[in-house]
């Protein structure tokens, strides 16, 4: 079913298909922002104040009043005339409301009728006082650059590609992202920031000391190296490529070592043939070596000789180290043969693999030619010494007005001038503007992002913040980095305000490769994909798991979200799909033939698959497990709050958890859970939890379709979503979750407005994230319209004084 349907109509109307017949009768209608699964109730129209204190009193405030107060919250005294004067109560009313977590299931339901009224009453009442007060939110007025900011900014600042994991401290998360909590910069962490900057300008300039200098680039230990890895020639088979920036031309001693095993023994020599090791640069071999298991089986000095010096130039260079792929046969066996091979006790390496590869250098440097980065910060060239102070004046302002985001003034310059003048007094001209760009790295202009109140605005009072600051939050919020030179010459010409003007170049930027970090960055830590990184299963359980499998779970999720949005997709795409990105090792695991090669591509999924949308993607269910068994609390916990819309409470602390040792193993996950829907402290959430990771059950801890767990019989995949009911399996769930287009379409606008402005969204945030589901339903929720939606929203462009 889910396949056969035209892309526009998936899920109007027929989407019921897959959900239990009382479960489809039951779903009420949703606001005029998404009215495709209205068909069975008639269009709701505000209800006046008394008419909505009607309907409260009958269904809400019969707990939530003077005496219970149930959950903190008394509704009879709120003044439903001016539901402004309590917007943040009124908000969380309509949460509950529009996912169906409120009245709870054991109490008298509210028609569908009803139900809409109510919301579109309160929508309508609180949206009309936002209107009347904009409030668009308060951000901090310093923002540090996280991590994946400075990295990107350096490339796109100085065109050199950095690893800012090696230079720069892991950021805390906030509200799910890494941009929020990054208001602070202790000594320690400017230590850091001090020495990524002088490494970088050595990097990107040359011109400082020649000492030598030595990299370790190391191989995860559970990387399985028996296939062809992608960018190194065909015919090999296993090692390791990296784009490596060299920063002098000379000579460098490029070292390898092999992967060994606990005692200290290379692995994969079982075979008595030689294996041949190539080492390439730029793809052209410049070492062969030979390795062979030794007579006395003694392999303590097998790879100290795997070393080679040669003259490099300096800049960017693709080194790789792999092994020629030996003619081997396969036995027919009726156990289909594992696929990792990394560990020696459990699943040995048949063939030698690449433990680190050492780069030292350089040898009798000869100073710099030609690089990318040395291109994009030298401007000019002085013809004589009096050409050098102006020349590096025309350098640095280029360099300072990207760096900061802004025009650069006469007294901007004079800062790093000071540095220049003190490296050129002992050095030549580069050895100045390399020190002057140290100083530009670490300044406070470009490590912040800076806010700052106009002079003239009242505490409380919502001004819009000038272009140069849309500028740096559109470019931050799409690339997690700097703007452009196009985008900072439309802030500066004062257009970017404009409408027309700022929607083309949010256009303009989601069509640029570097939006690819909506994908990596956004996507990544609203799906929790970054949790990928250690996820360690239990390797007597799931002994076929390793770091090859965990980068293809990764890119499998980045590659799709990103065709959603530049194919022009929606958010049902997202969940409903008839594609996905495979390479023969995924494909081997998901069960799915004639995929071939260790390149990802796109793959066209045949009629009724079990691959498809986010749900079935082993990344999800693989960080949503344990390490030993499927959890179906921690897959709804995450339904519920990464896709519906509703998430649960945290845990009471004085709830024990889950006694695994109390319960058989070999009981299915439904009966080893169900004490907690026994306990009346745990019952009231994890009625709701429960059954939204039971649809899930069919899949492992590893996401691999199973239809029996353990000894049991088949599984039981029964499953319930507030406010849809009853179905089975993903396929129900998906069914029920696409009956709700504009609770996914508001969750994943909530998820982005928080990543576009680093803060939370709050109650406030609500009547703008209305205005962009309404204008983005048309066009099926698109995530591009999204996107577009937040850009233009009131949260975006304005700020609330202090």
């Amino acid at each position: 079913m889910r396949r056969m349907m035209p892309r526009g109509v998936r899920w109007r109307g027929v989407v019921c298909a897959g959900l239990a017949a009382t479960a489809c009768a039951g779903l009420f209608p949703v606001p005029a922002a998404a009215q495709s699964a209205a068909a069975e109730a008639p269009a709701a129209v505000p209800a006046p104040a008394a008419e909505g204190r009607q309907l409260m009193n009958r269904y809400c405030v019969t707990c939530h009043n003077e005496r219970l107060e149930t959950a903190g919250l008394n509704l009879a005294g709120l003044d439903v005339a001016h539901v402004g004067d309590a917007a943040e109560t009124w908000e969380s009313v309509i949460q509950k409301l529009r996912t169906a977590t409120m009245p709870p299931s054991n109490r008298p339901q509210p028609p569908a009728a009803d139900r809409q009224a109510m919301i579109a009453w309160l929508e309508t009442s609180l949206n009309a006082a936002a209107a009347a007060n904009p409030d668009p939110g308060r951000t901090e007025t310093l923002r540090r650059l996280n991590r994946t900011e400075y990295e990107n900014a350096i490339r796109d600042l100085l065109g050199l590609d950095v690893d800012a994991a090696t230079l720069l401290p892991p950021d805390e998360s906030g509200h799910g992202f890494d941009n929020v909590t990054v208001g602070n910069l202790s000594p320690s962490l400017l230590d850091r920031y001090l020495s990524a900057a002088r490494k970088i300008s050595r990097l990107a300039v040359g011109a400082g000391a020649t000492s030598l200098e030595a990299e370790v680039i190391r191989v995860p230990p559970d990387t399985t190296q028996e296939e062809h890895v992608p960018g190194l020639p065909i015919g090999t088979r296993g090692g390791v490529l990296v784009s490596y920036t060299f920063a002098h031309d000379g000579e460098y001693d490029i070292q390898v070592r092999l992967a060994r095993n606990r005692t200290g023994n290379v692995g994969g020599l079982r075979d008595p043939r030689p294996h041949e090791m190539e080492v390439l640069l730029d793809r052209r071999p410049i070492a062969t070596f030979t390795i062979a298991r030794p007579e006395d089986r003694d392999d303590a000095l097998l790879d100290s000789n795997l070393k080679v010096r040669v003259p490099v130039t300096a800049g960017p260079h693709e080194l790789g180290v792999t092994f020629v792929r030996n003619a081997g046969s396969l036995l027919e066996t009726e156990r289909q043969p594992l696929q990792s091979h990394f560990n020696e006790t459990r699943h040995p390496r048949q063939t030698p693999a690449v433990y680190q590869v050492t780069i030292t250098g350089p040898y009798a440097p000869q100073g710099v030619g030609d690089t990318p980065s040395r291109d994009r910060i030298f401007v000019c060239r002085p013809a004589a010494p009096g050409d050098e102070e102006p020349c590096a004046r025309e350098i640095l302002r280029t360099v300072m007005r990207r760096a900061y985001r802004r025009p650069v003034s006469a007294a901007d310059l004079e800062g790093p001038l000071a540095f220049y003048r003190e490296a050129r007094a002992g050095g030549d001209f580069e050895a100045g503007i390399e020190r002057a760009l140290g100083a530009v790295l670490i300044n406070p202009e470009f490590l912040f992002r800076v806010e700052l109140d106009p002079a003239d605005a009242a505490a409380g009072e919502a001004y819009r913040v000038s272009d140069l600051e849309l500028a740096s939050r559109l470019s931050f919020f799409l690339w997690s980095s700097i703007p452009d030179d196009e985008l900072l010459d439309a802030a500066v010409r004062g257009e970017l305000r404009r409408p027309d003007e700022l929607e083309r170049q949010t256009r303009r930027m989601l069509a640029d490769p570097r939006s690819y970090n909506l994908a990596t960055n956004f996507a990544g830590q609203w799906l929790q994909l970054r949790n990928l990184a250690s996820l360690s299963p239990n390797t007597r359980l799931y002994p076929d798991f390793d770091d090859n499998l965990r980068q293809a779970f990764r890119e499998e999720t980045e590659r799709f979200f990103d065709s959603v949005l530049r194919e022009g997709g929606g958010v049902v795409d997202l969940l409903d799909a008839d594609y996905t990105f495979l390479n023969e090792r995924l494909a081997k695991h998901y069960g799915i033939p004639n995929v071939y090669g260790t390149r990802m591509r796109r793959v066209a999924l045949d009629e009724g698959s079990r691959r498809g949308g986010l749900l079935r993607h082993g990344s999800v269910l693989s960080v949503t497990s344990y390490a030993t068994r499927t959890s179906p609390v921690v897959r709804g916990v995450w339904v519920l709050s990464n896709v519906f819309g509703a998430p649960p409470p945290p845990p009471l602390p004085n709830v024990p958890a889950l006694e695994e040792n109390e319960v058989a193993a070999n009981l299915p996950m439904r009966e080893r859970l169900a004490a907690h829907r026994s306990n009346p402290t745990c019952a009231n959430c994890h009625r709701t939890i429960d059954p939204v990771g039971f649809a899930l059950e069919n899949y492992d801890a590893l996401g691999r379709w199973r239809d029996h767990e353990g000894d049991s019989a088949s599984i039981d995949v029964s499953g319930g979503l507030p406010g849809v009911g009853e179905f089975r399996g993903v396929d129900g769930l998906e069914a029920g979750l696409l009956s709700r287009p504009d609770l996914f379409a508001g969750t994943i606008t909530e998820k982005l407005m928080t990543f576009a402005l680093g803060r939370g969204v709050e109650h406030y945030d609500q009547p703008a994230i209305r205005r962009v589901l309404r204008e983005a339903e048309p066009e099926g929720y698109r995530l591009s319209a999204l996107v577009v939606g937040i850009v233009k929203s009131v949260p975006f462009q304005m700020r609330r004084a202090s």
